[in-house]
């Protein structure tokens, strides 16, 4: 059955960096998972007011579910808020924070995205922690954690995901952020792990290079394919949740796609296939529930006008 997930045909095309891309969060995701189900056995309950009997979560063992972070678990971008606690740290100047941002502004402005701004912000990202231990960044990660990102947490998908975990199932976030702080955010929230981009280190130091590319869109998928493989999963009984059309590739593997405060190409899209559907934003719920997809590039352009906001305060 470990063969399946590689067997799924590939909605989208994939290119080496998107599969070596996914491969590496597989692999970081797994080696981790051991140390997130020990930390779990501290953890206490959350409160989870929004749970959803009639969901499809039947505590089979072949099942599992993977949810996309930015806008869909999380309001905003993880990226953002980890760059602001990163900033606040002193670790680039204001004039990087203003880069960053104008990199976002545009994103939102085109709508699409432009392969010379994606790769300056990727540089932009590796420069930082360049030189780093990565021991240092998961520890300022907790920190950051609980400074921007716990009040952000989605009460509703929170539920959605301790669904899956009540019924024995496994619940992984998948992100384009560093897989680091991916992990730290699956930890602090009791899920199982975390699938997110993988900074090339040698010795716990970051080199300054990518593993493959972001896990973004097609990539997201592959990592998503190779983690069912080995973890001996059948995609056709998975679920998998997100907020972003960029998202599409993953939510078309699994057998239950969902669309979290999806944008207006998901939604469509979502409405067009029949996909479950739920909106948070406004506490709006659809008769049809239904939800897919999530962003990649929402890990770069997510939190645009925080970022603005704050560059002109600090001016």
């Amino acid at each position: 059955m470990a063969a399946l997930g590689w067997l799924t045909p590939r909605r989208r095309s994939a290119t080496a960096r998107s599969v070596l891309a996914g491969e590496a969060s597989a692999e970081a995701a797994r080696k981790s998972t051991q140390e997130n189900l020990d930390s779990q056995e501290t953890l206490t309950p959350l409160d989870t007011p929004d749970r959803e009997p009639q969901f499809p979560v039947h505590g089979d063992a072949m099942a599992a579910a993977f949810f996309d972070l930015d806008n869909t678990v999380m309001q905003g971008a993880a990226l953002f808020h980890f760059g602001r606690g990163l900033y606040k740290r002193k670790f680039f100047e204001t004039r990087d924070l203003a880069r960053f941002a104008w990199q976002q502004a545009w994103f939102r402005l085109a709508g699409v995205e432009d392969p010379e701004h994606m790769q300056e912000a990727r540089d932009s990202a590796l420069s930082i922690v360049q030189g780093h231990r990565v021991a240092e960044l998961m520890s300022i990660g907790e920190e950051i954690y609980d400074e921007y990102m716990a009040e952000r947490i989605w009460p509703g998908t929170r539920a959605l995901a301790q669904a899956h975990l009540d019924a024995g199932q496994k619940v992984w976030l998948v992100t384009a952020a560093p897989v680091e702080i991916a992990q730290v955010i699956a930890r602090r929230l009791g899920l199982t792990g975390a699938l997110g981009t993988v900074a090339e280190s040698v010795d716990g130091v970051y080199t300054g290079k990518l593993v493959g590319e972001p896990l973004h869109g097609p990539a997201k998928a592959e990592a998503v394919r190779a983690l069912a493989a080995a973890e001996n999963l059948d995609l056709s009984r998975c679920a998998a949740y997100s907020d972003s059309h960029n998202d599409i590739p993953m939510l078309s593997l699994v057998g239950h796609p969902y669309a979290i405060n999806p944008d207006a190409k998901l939604r469509k899209h979502a409405r067009n296939l029949d996909w479950r559907l739920r909106d948070y934003r406004t506490g709006r719920k659809a008769a049809k529930v239904g939800i897919p997809a999530a962003a990649g590039v929402g890990a770069v352009a997510g939190g645009t006008a925080a970022a603005i906001a704050l560059h002109r305060r600090r001016r």
